[in-house]
């Protein structure tokens, strides 16, 4: 059994897939558009002109899945209430990463030592998503 996080993003899955490809390092394993569906979705789901969206996709980030979509927000796109936590044992790579995610973002919680990590951060990216920064 595997549990994997499933984000929406209501319209901005593209740029959000593609950007944690860029800061995670991942590889995007699948794409599915709403035009290549050979079922159209059912009336009122997502907006008409959404057929260039993403209606399915995958990102593979060392071993973990991301999936994602463009749909079934309708305008109400949120991501409270979690965050994704990411385990490093560079500390340099953390500090990148962290920068990164952290670019349009908010930070909740800097980068740095605690009593229980070499450093541990908390931060919300540009689209919303949570995130915490370990390194054990």
């Amino acid at each position: 059994m595997q549990v994997q996080p499933y984000l929406f993003f209501d319209g901005q899955c593209e740029e959000a897939i593609g950007f944690y490809k860029k800061v995670l390092g991942g590889e995007i394993v699948s794409i599915m558009r709403y035009k290549d569906s050979p079922e159209p979705p059912p009336p009122g789901m997502v907006p008409d002109n959404w057929g260039d969206k993403i209606m399915h996709c995958s990102l593979n980030v060392a071993g973990s899945t991301i999936m994602a979509s463009d749909g079934m927000q309708a305008g109400k796109s949120g991501h409270a209430g979690y965050s994704l936590s990411v385990n490093l044992e560079d500390e340099a790579k953390a500090e990148q990463m962290f920068r990164a995610l952290a670019e349009g973002g908010k930070i909740h919680m800097p980068l740095s030592k605690t009593f229980f990590a070499k450093r541990f951060g908390m931060l919300a990216d540009r689209f919303g998503v949570g995130w915490m920064i370990h390194v054990a």
